[in-house]
């Protein structure tokens, strides 16, 4: 099992690097971060400092979208990057939230996102794309290789994801949700004709280490890890509103909890302390995120793992970033290797 940390690009953009950098010497395999220009710093620039500071530190996009930046642009970019450093680089996508909705955009369709899965690809890895009806290759790629991941929620997203992915983003770390996902994913890329065991599985949720099980602890973790419920309740509320509020297609167990969901306000999108999150309660904080001492988290790993999952991204969000990093590093990765 793999591990990756997934950082906001907030200034000063040196910090970044130094997390990132302190994840790979603590054995973390990928090096993930936000994509929303308008609420961060450009991630692609930090990026390039990430990958010139670390030595074998895979980075990635958690997640980029096919709005923001023309395909030909985000292919262009990961395939530089590659150039640069030797194919170290994964494309995270999906239809896009804060990125898109800040400037008064609505996500991409699953159309739209499933032909720019393909198409960024292509191009990254130097082989002919349609783009927009117009038919283009990036002549100066040699050996170039990107997996593009999709995040994914609803039913169809899923199907697409195990039809045309390298791996599947799945943004909560709930077993029993995990395992009716991935089970979605790995029917789909057999349908397919496809390995279902090609497409890579990627839990990405909030992590927080606490030093033992006492209320004080927990509570205090469950308040710095709260907004993750509102940020994932943005995408439930599109399935709720396309599926309907009690669909056979959507388990009740990820929609249930948005009924009490009034509104959002991106100005403090993914950040603990977020106002719009009172809604999201104590249980579902506790099974979308990793809360609890070292013992706790390796136990939710195992879990994880036994349903296919192949990749744990930390979102570190919190007021505790280096000491999860570090705990992560002395207790669960070297356990989970």
């Amino acid at each position: 099992m793999h591990f990756g940390l997934v950082l906001q690009t907030d200034p000063p953009a040196s910090d970044v690097v130094a997390l990132m950098r302190r994840a790979e010497s603590r054995g973390f395999s990928h090096g993930w971060t936000f994509d929303s220009a308008v609420l961060w710093q450009e991630p692609f620039v930090i990026h390039s400092r990430i990958l010139e500071h670390t030595e074998r530190l895979t980075v990635g996009t958690m997640v980029t979208n096919p709005t923001t930046r023309a395909w030909e642009v985000t292919a262009s970019t990961f395939a530089t990057l590659n150039s640069m450093y030797g194919n170290r680089t994964v494309c995270g996508i999906g239809r896009g939230d804060s990125a898109v909705r800040v400037a008064g955009r609505p996500p991409a369709t699953l159309a739209r996102l499933g032909r720019a899965v393909t198409a960024i690809r292509d191009l990254a890895e130097g082989r002919e794309a349609v783009v927009d009806g117009t038919a283009l290759r990036l002549p100066w790629v040699r050996d170039g290789r990107l997996p593009v991941w999709m995040a994914a929620y609803g039913p169809k997203a899923l199907a697409m994801a195990g039809e045309l992915a390298d791996g599947f983003i799945l943004q909560l770390a709930d077993v029993h949700l995990t395992a009716w996902m991935v089970k979605a994913v790995r029917t789909a890329a057999e349908r397919a004709g496809r390995d279902p065991e090609s497409v890579t599985v990627c839990v990405a949720a909030p992590a927080y280490v606490t030093g033992g099980t006492a209320p004080g602890d927990l509570a205090h973790a469950r308040e710095q890890c709260r907004w993750f419920g509102g940020m994932v309740g943005n995408h439930v509320a599109d399935l709720v509103a396309r599926y309907g509020a009690h669909s056979a297609e959507v388990p009740e167990e990820l929609t249930a909890y948005i009924r009490q969901r009034q509104g959002y306000d991106y100005a403090h999108h993914g950040r603990s302390g977020n106002p719009d999150t009172a809604f999201v309660p104590d249980a579902i904080v506790d099974r979308f995120c990793v809360i609890g001492p070292p013992e706790a988290h390796l136990a939710r790993m195992r879990a994880l793992r036994g349903l296919g999952v192949d990749h744990f991204a930390l979102y570190a969000m919190h007021d505790a970033k280096q000491a999860t990093v570090d705990a992560y590093g002395e207790h669960v990765i070297p356990a989970m290797a």
